[in-house]
């Protein structure tokens, strides 16, 4: 599919990748009063699903990115926008971002596709929606091209996806994440993460976790090879992220999908902009935008319309089921 012509064009302000990337955490202040459903996994665990309804025939399915929840200010936003434009939404929770930890000694990763698959399940045995799209940021983009690679065979309510700067290739993220510029992102990942897992040792004292490693890590190749690889039994965080990066599973992809990936935005290396991966897949609409930031995509202060990237999902919504 040739490469999209971006529509985003932000204010001199919004040129800035970080303060794009920042300020919607930082000021948007909308809210939403889900009603949480609780449902079981197959491995006898529980993810936590917030839905936002107005009795629509179509449902977004909402991914967060690493460490964020239902309650992040980018899933807030979607779903209140979706709403006002009468489309239902699902928010998940994966494992462990609830404000409850859930019962395995793991939670998820970024390549943790069975969950998607359990939610997605969830829905069409429960629900009666005639269009289903799923909406991924970053870690949760990632999950969703993933999942759509490795499953070929969807049913048919599932009409479409949409994902947002997603780190295609996880070892070229990882690396990115790394540089002095992302000194402060990625210090705020760890804290939660390294939080997190030293409660996972403590509930579970006799595991593979090691409390010291996991305290000395300073960057994702660290936390990974500690907690995430032996957890989820890969050889180390290099054989994770080689085994669940999505972009060797782009060309398998065989419904609409967008994924927009900002060229400014500081969290992607190079390797993360699958260009080669969208021209040879008819299915994979690849938009990048000059400005952005990771899941910014603001306009301008002052104004209600800082909403592009959703506006931007409900285009290719409306796209795919017009």
């Amino acid at each position: 599919m040739p490469l999209i012509q971006s529509t985003y064009k932000p204010t001199i302000f919004f040129k800035s990748a970080h303060i794009n990337t920042v300020y919607k955490t930082l000021f948007y202040n909308n809210t939403n009063q889900y009603k949480r459903t609780r449902i079981t996994t197959p491995d006898n665990d529980f993810l936590d699903l917030d839905f936002s309804t107005i009795s629509s025939k179509t449902l977004v399915i909402a991914l967060h990115g690493l460490e964020g929840s239902s309650k992040s200010k980018y899933i807030v936003s979607l779903v209140n926008f979706l709403n006002s434009k009468n489309v239902d939404s699902v928010a998940v929770n994966f494992r462990g971002c609830s404000e409850e930890d859930n019962k395995q000694i793991y939670s998820y990763n970024s390549g943790k596709t069975d969950d998607l698959n359990t939610v997605i399940n969830y829905i069409l045995e429960n629900y009666n929606y005639k269009n289903i799209f799923v909406v991924g940021y970053s870690m949760g983009g990632n999950i969703t091209l993933k999942y759509l690679g490795e499953n070929t065979k969807l049913p048919s309510e599932i009409k479409g996806a949409i994902t947002i700067s997603v780190p295609t290739d996880l070892e070229g993220s990882s690396n990115a994440l790394s540089h002095w510029e992302n000194k402060v992102y990625i210090k705020r990942f760890l804290i939660s993460l390294i939080k997190k897992s030293i409660a996972k040792h403590q509930k579970f004292p006799n595991s593979v976790l090691n409390p010291t490693a996991i305290k000395n890590a300073k960057n994702f190749i660290d936390f990974d090879n500690a907690v995430t690889a032996p957890l989820f039994g890969f050889k180390n965080a290099q054989d994770y992220w080689k085994k669940c990066s999505s972009k060797q599973f782009l060309k398998n992809i065989n419904i609409p999908t967008l994924l927009i990936n900002a060229l400014d935005d500081t969290f992607l290396s190079e390797s993360c902009y699958p260009f080669k991966e969208a021209s040879e897949n008819k299915n994979l609409y690849f938009e990048t935008p000059k400005y952005g930031g990771h899941v910014g995509f603001n306009t301008s202060i002052g104004k209600r319309d800082l909403l592009w990237s959703e506006n931007r999902v409900l285009e290719f919504i409306n796209h795919i089921i017009s």
